[in-house]
C-alpha cells in the first residue's frame, strides 16, 4: 500500500515529465512559423491537496456543483496550457530558446532532486525491514 509522501512524488515527478515533454516539444518548434508555446501547471493543485488538512474544507452536496479543487492527488492531472497572448517574432512564433532551455533545465534540476527524495525514503524503508 503506498502512503500519501508517495502519491504525492508519484505526481509530482508526472507533472515534471509532463512539462519537460512539452518543453522539448517547444524547443523543437522553435523555427515553426504561428506556433504557439506550451506550458505545464501542475503544482498549484498539488499543493492544494498537499495543504487541504489546514484549509476549511467545502463541501459538494450535488454532482452538479463545481469542485473548488482536486480532493486527492490521484484527482490532480498536469494541465498543458497553449499560451497565445505572447509573441516572440514576426511570424507569430513565441517559443524564446533561451528561457525554454532555462525551464528544460529548471524541470530537470526538479526531477533530480524529487528522484532523490523518493530513493532516500526507498533507503530509510529497506533500513526499517531489515530491522537495522
Amino acid at each position: 500500500m503506498m502512503d500519501f509522501t508517495w502519491n504525492v512524488i508519484e505526481k509530482d515527478l508526472q507533472g515534471l515529465a509532463a512539462r519537460f515533454s512539452a518543453t522539448s516539444r517547444n524547443i523543437a518548434h522553435a523555427n515553426t512559423p504561428g506556433y504557439a508555446k506550451r506550458n505545464v501547471s501542475f503544482e498549484d493543485q498539488l499543493r492544494d491537496v498537499i495543504e487541504s488538512g489546514r484549509k476549511l474544507k467545502m463541501t459538494r452536496t450535488n454532482k452538479g456543483h463545481i469542485p473548488t479543487s482536486p480532493h486527492s492527488v490521484a484527482a490532480v492531472q498536469p494541465a498543458e496550457i497553449r499560451v497565445t497572448d505572447e509573441k516572440y517574432r514576426l511570424d507569430g512564433n513565441n517559443v524564446d530558446p533561451e528561457r525554454e532551455m532555462s525551464i528544460l533545465t529548471e524541470t530537470r534540476m526538479m526531477y533530480t532532486a524529487m528522484s532523490r527524495f523518493a530513493a532516500k525514503k526507498l533507503g530509510g524503508l529497506r533500513t526499517a525491514i531489515a530491522g537495522r
